[in-house]
């Protein structure tokens, strides 16, 4: 299994319904695909999760740059931040979510940056964070990354050390 990603939002201002428009929102802004076929996944009657699909072109094509986006249930337990990392660039008195996970993100970097560019300028207080890094990115970051020559590598990158 590969390299996961999350967005960390505050507690209380999580909705899937917001997340879901956002995500379709960001998608339209970094010239991406969205395909979404509705699927809702459920536990015990609770809402867990449902997903999209952002690919850079058609699904069909070779080299096709894409990744799975999931829209989490405010009753999935897996959304619950534990905030026991010391993350560079991250409060640790926030309460926070892990929501809109990316499960694979080696392949998708730099549509994952056009996306996320576009889903932080939506909603500059969430973070973005790779889970294998004790780093976050802020709507700043990215503003900031956005200016330099495009990295393929910028992900597994210390954003206060680029």
């Amino acid at each position: 299994m590969g390299t996961s990603a999350f967005i960390l939002m505050n507690r209380d201002k999580y909705s899937p319904e917001k997340l879901l428009g956002d995500a379709i929102i960001a998608t339209f802004h970094a010239d991406a695909r969205l395909y979404f076929d509705n699927y809702k996944k459920y536990k015990n009657e609770q809402f867990l999760y449902t997903t999209l699909n952002v690919a850079d072109k058609p699904l069909s094509d070779d080299n096709n740059q894409q990744f799975i986006f999931y829209v989490d249930g405010v009753s999935n337990y897996e959304i619950h931040y534990e905030n026991d990392e010391d993350l560079s660039g991250l409060d640790s008195q926030l309460s926070l979510y892990q929501v809109g996970g990316i499960e694979e993100i080696y392949g998708a970097q730099e549509l994952i940056f056009r996306f996320i560019y576009e889903y932080l300028k939506l909603n500059p207080d969430d973070y973005f964070w790779v889970a294998d890094y004790d780093w976050v990115y802020s709507w700043e970051d990215m503003k900031r990354l956005k200016l330099l020559p495009y990295d393929p590598d910028w992900c597994y990158k210390n954003p206060n050390a680029i």
